[in-house]
C-alpha cells in the first residue's frame, strides 16, 4: 500500500512538473497571438478578411520580417514597423473564397532573426445564393396584392 502511494505521488509530481514546464515555455514566448480563426460558412466569390492581433510579451521589439501564406488564395498584410514590448501589432489575412469546400490555410510569421509562429484560417465555402430574376420578383409582388 505504501509503495502504491509513493508511486502515485511520484506520478503526480511528474505531471505537475510537466505542466509547470509548459506554462514556463508559454511565458517565454515573446509573441502572444490567437492561432486560429474560423470564418465559418462563406459564399463562393465573397472574399473575407480577419485581423490577428498580437501582443509583444518580450523585452525586445518584435519586427515581422516576412509573413508567408501556404496558398495563393490567402493574402497576408502586415507592417514592417517594430512592435515595442507591451504593445500590440497585427496581421491582416484575406481569403479569396474562390473554391467550394472546407479549407484550412496556414500563415507563417517570421520575426526577429528567424523565429517563427504559425497561425491558421479555416472555414467552409458554399455555392453563391442564386439570383432571383427581376421578372419573377415583380410577378411575386403582383400575386401577393
Amino acid at each position: 500500500m505504501i509503495k502504491q502511494l509513493i508511486i502515485a505521488a511520484g506520478l503526480l509530481a511528474g505531471c505537475l512538473s510537466a505542466d509547470a514546464q509548459v506554462l514556463a515555455n508559454a511565458a517565454k514566448e515573446p509573441m502572444q497571438i490567437t492561432e486560429y480563426h474560423d470564418f465559418g460558412t462563406i459564399r463562393r466569390g465573397r472574399p473575407v478578411t480577419h485581423t490577428f492581433q498580437f501582443v509583444n510579451n518580450g523585452k525586445e521589439p518584435i519586427r515581422l520580417e516576412n509573413v508567408a501564406a501556404s496558398c495563393g488564395c490567402t493574402t497576408p498584410e502586415w507592417s514592417p514597423e517594430p512592435v515595442a514590448p507591451g504593445k500590440t501589432g497585427s496581421v491582416k489575412v484575406g481569403y479569396n473564397a474562390a473554391v467550394e469546400g472546407e479549407f484550412e490555410k496556414s500563415i507563417t510569421l517570421v520575426y526577429n532573426g528567424g523565429k517563427t509562429k504559425t497561425i491558421y484560417v479555416k472555414g467552409k465555402v458554399e455555392p453563391p445564393v442564386p439570383a432571383v430574376p427581376i421578372n419573377s420578383s415583380v410577378q411575386l409582388l403582383k400575386q401577393s396584392n
